[in-house]
């Protein structure tokens, strides 16, 4: 054989070889995590309040090795956005109203200046409220669990209001942390004999509901005194916090649906079956991503956390590992699969603050209200209540997120329903 044939058809073999193929390959281990934040904080917590004792297991996790890795070690190395600190959602399914109180306090402080701290379970008592209307109107078939959806503290705002967290913390006299495990099974369990009896009585059933919800939580206060003025959550939305509601946009990108047409977001959390989410294409979606921060908007996201390529306890950092896809093989399509045969799952929500270019790739600080990112506690976790996610976590892994109009009004001009 020709020789010089030899040499080009090897040459062009190489040079067909995909990019991809040039990356290394990413190595997993197995980590034991025998305690963390939520062990020795929140679960204690609960247990010194409730007076038992519950020992929590070793749990053995197939993790990506993320030891010699170039990755974010500090938030301190990010552009950041103003944010209050991260608090601790506690033994609750609430991280969808954390996420979501958090990103309008942003907003507030982008609008206004102002700093303030706003009561999540305020938002979390009428969301339950509101769930049980809708199980008692589609007669039991409606989801009534923890999850929701960060557009529903916009909802809720809307018709209930929303108080500072000094006028209602939801916390009872020694409680330190939330702990929602009795009460959802009460409620669950009421609404279950409801079901059972046929005995479909809204009022019946939201009395019902309100007084365990009070048991645990408190009654939410109808009027609150601001500056010596007593005035009721509806006014203190009106006319101190002062946000227009009508501007929070929900964005999703799915090939399920339609692009360029307002769909329902599919999943068990949108239990009242919002139609309000935009579906974009994913290099539209990931566009808005890029570009909010520096505009100085932050914005929140929700979708799967419980991948291998996502370290909380040791690294605090989630990246798209090679054994899942190699970085130029994530589009539409590698999203869609997984989101279709539920190996993507829409199990937490959390607020972006921040992000970081390197590499020639971005990383985004994500403020967490649950236990994984509080690692050690605030004495010895430096980076306490924060993530970092790579750009391609959020382009595979993260399917929704909620941000304002101004950002996406070139977006939202391609939509014939507004």
């Amino acid at each position: 054989m020709n020789m010089r044939k030899v040499f080009l058809s090897v040459m062009a073999g190489i040079l067909m070889v995909p990019a991809f193929a040039q990356q290394p390959k990413d190595k997993a281990v197995y980590k034991v995590y025998k305690e963390g934040f939520f062990e020795k904080y929140i679960l204690s917590g609960i247990q010194d309040f409730e007076k038992k004792e519950t020992p929590a297991p070793p749990v053995r996790s197939f993790k990506v090795d993320m030891s010699k890795m170039d990755i974010p070690k500090t938030k301190e190395g990010f552009t950041t956005l103003w944010h209050n600190d991260p608090v601790s959602q506690g033994n609750t399914g609430s991280c969808w109203c954390f996420s979501g109180t958090s990103y309008l306090e942003s907003e507030i402080n982008r609008l206004t200046g102002r700093k303030v701290k706003l009561s999540e379970m305020y938002t979390v008592y009428w969301e339950y409220v509101e769930k049980a209307r809708r199980f008692i109107d589609k007669r039991g078939s409606s989801a009534f669990e923890e999850g929701s959806e960060c557009n529903a503290v916009v909802r809720e705002w809307k018709k209930y209001g929303i108080v500072p967290l000094s006028d209602y913390t939801g916390l009872l006299p020694g409680q330190v942390y939330h702990n929602h495990e009795l009460m959802v099974k009460e409620m669950t369990a009421f609404l279950g004999s409801i079901k059972a009896s046929n005995n479909w009585n809204e009022e019946f059933a939201v009395s019902g509901i309100r007084s365990i919800l009070d048991h645990y939580l408190g009654r939410p206060p109808v009027s609150i005194k601001v500056d010596g003025k007593d005035m009721t959550p509806q006014q203190y939305l009106k006319d101190v916090i002062k946000i227009n509601l009508d501007d929070q946009i929900d964005l999703m990108s799915l090939m399920q649906k339609p692009y360029w047409e307002k769909a329902v977001y599919e999943v068990t959390d949108n239990w009242w079956l919002s139609k309000d989410y935009y579906n974009v294409p994913l290099d539209d979606y990931m566009a808005v991503v890029k570009k909010a921060l520096k505009m100085g908007y932050t914005f929140t996201i929700g979708g799967d956390v419980s991948e291998a390529g996502m370290d909380a306890k040791d690294f605090q950092a989630a990246i798209v590992p090679t054994f899942d896809i190699p970085s130029e093989y994530i589009d539409e399509n590698a999203r869609q699969m997984r989101f279709s045969n539920g190996s993507t799952t829409d199990d937490h929500g959390m607020h972006v603050v921040g992000y970081l270019e390197k590499n020639g790739k971005t990383w985004y600080l994500v403020k967490d209200s649950g236990a994984g990112s509080k690692t050690g506690g605030k004495e010895t976790n430096k980076n306490y209540g924060y993530y970092f996610f790579h750009e391609d976590y959020i382009k595979l892994k993260m399917m929704d997120l909620l941000i304002h109009r101004d950002v996406v009004k070139d977006i939202l001009a391609k939509f014939t329903i507004q």
